[in-house]
């Protein structure tokens, strides 16, 4: 609380001193107030009359009543202090030691009708400020007179002479306590108010003993809530440039933020449906939660043993890295050759010729083999010549393995066979290069394939 008065009382001397600063300001022609006091005593014409604390105008002139009061001229310089409306109030204060004073106005609100003009008389062309809206503190200097003799009797004296000059003037009296401190005057008005509402108040009395009797059970909290309140009041006070800067860029965020609230409603309207149907599956999707518990406890050991296979095989699988840009390059190199194949067997399929081909290879199977009571057989035909029967010696126009001399005819036809049989075996022996050269690339090209196929399937058996 003490840090919210400092505070209120900072601002309140910053907008005096800034008010102060910007001068009277205004402009414009005077605006006199005709206030009447009970008593305007050590007030001077020229001292200044001030709103907020802040300078507006001075003492333009004092006199008094036909009812034998203070009438106080009021000129007010500075504009934008005026007009003053009828719920306006001034009071005459002590403005330094040696007892100089100044009047401190408030002008009103300005739901409240303006100060009334004199039209004609005394102080005509001003406004007029009556007397119950005015006040006059006794100077603390004439109170500290009563001290010069015996306190007693000076209070004897003042009594005397106030029962004196107030014979038969109770009311007058009344109305000039009420009117010394506004205070008094608005008491008969709060005691009315109190008295209408005795009922609540007694009610408020019974409940508050209720609530504070907890309240005061929890004082070693509440005395922490407060300890807690001040450090971030204290935190708060540090940041306060980022607060305010938050604080002012809130409005903007506001203005984005309500498309997306706007579509959040719609959203929440379309999804009621849906909540309904989760509120009627929410004990269903409980129990299944609930049985989810041991399949996660007993899959927890296959997850980890997957992990440490996992870990085991990332060596193998690096190490078929050079594997996969073999068998990378071999489709890039088999690719021309897969494409015309894909059309040779789309030609063949078209055209039907690979179900004659298999036609021809099933009836000339048939056709070589066959089968009777005694099994199957297989068809051939025999040629017989004279190289057919089994010799021990060569024979003219046949040829064999053997290396005898013979004649002159003879050694012609052996080497016309020799030369047949020498072509023949050059010719078996180019096939057969060929054959293992292919293997050999055949070799190569598997040789990739079936390590592959052994890290996927295992070795053969």
């Amino acid at each position: 609380m003490r840090r919210i008065a400092l505070i209120a009382l900072v601002v309140l001397v910053a907008a005096g001193v800034a008010t102060i600063a910007t001068g009277s300001g205004g402009g414009g022609d005077p605006y006199y107030v005709r206030a009447i006091f009970d008593d305007a005593s050590f007030a001077v014409q020229g001292e200044q009359v001030r709103i907020a604390g802040a300078p507006v105008g001075s003492i333009a002139g004092l006199g008094v009543t036909a009812n034998k009061q203070a009438a106080v001229t009021l000129e007010i310089d500075d504009s934008r202090f005026t007009p003053f409306h009828a719920n306006a109030t001034c009071a005459i204060r002590p403005q330094s030691l040696i007892g100089e004073m100044y009047v401190d106005c408030e002008p009103g609100t300005a739901a409240a009708p303006e100060l009334p003009r004199i039209a004609a008389g005394p102080g005509a062309g001003d406004y007029y400020l009556p007397v119950t809206q005015t006040s006059s503190p006794v100077d603390f200097d004439i109170v500290q007179d009563i001290y010069q003799e015996p306190i007693t009797q000076r209070l004897s004296i003042i009594l005397n002479e106030l029962g004196t000059g107030l014979a038969a003037r109770g009311s007058d009296l009344n109305a000039v306590i009420h009117r010394a401190d506004p205070a008094l005057g608005n008491t008969d008005q709060v005691l009315k108010i109190l008295a209408s509402q005795n009922r609540a108040l007694a009610k408020l009395a019974t409940d508050s003993a209720a609530v504070l009797g907890p309240l005061a059970q929890q004082r070693k909290a509440l005395a922490d809530f407060i300890v807690q309140a001040n450090t971030t009041a204290t935190a708060s006070a540090a940041r306060a440039s980022d607060i305010s800067r938050s604080i002012q860029l809130l409005p903007g965020f506001l203005r984005q933020l309500k498309p997306l609230m706007a579509d959040l409603g719609t959203l929440a309207d379309q999804g009621t449906p849906l909540a309904s149907d989760l509120k009627t599956s929410a004990a269903a999707l409980g129990r299944e939660f609930t049985e989810l518990t041991p399949f996660a406890t007993a899959a927890r050991t296959s997850l980890i043993h997957l992990g440490a296979a996992a870990a085991q095989s990332q060596e193998p699988l690096v190490n078929t890295i050079p594997l996969a840009k073999q068998l990378n390059q071999l489709g890039t190199q088999a690719a021309p050759a897969a494409t015309t194949l894909d059309r040779l067997t789309a030609s063949l399929s078209k055209t039907g010729a690979i179900g004659q081909l298999m036609a021809l290879l099933f009836y000339g199977t048939t056709a070589t083999n066959g089968f009777d009571s005694l099994g199957h057989y297989v068809r051939d035909e025999l040629l017989v010549s004279d190289c057919t029967g089994y010799a021990t010696t060569p024979l003219p126009g046949c040829s064999a393995n053997f290396t005898k001399t013979s004649t002159s005819a003879d050694a012609g036809a052996t080497a016309a066979g020799d030369r047949s049989a020498a072509k023949q075996a050059a010719s078996t022996r180019a096939l057969l290069n060929t054959a293992l050269a292919g293997d050999a690339i055949a070799k190569n090209t598997s040789a990739p394939l079936e390590r592959l196929l052994g890290y996927l399937i295992g070795p053969a058996g």
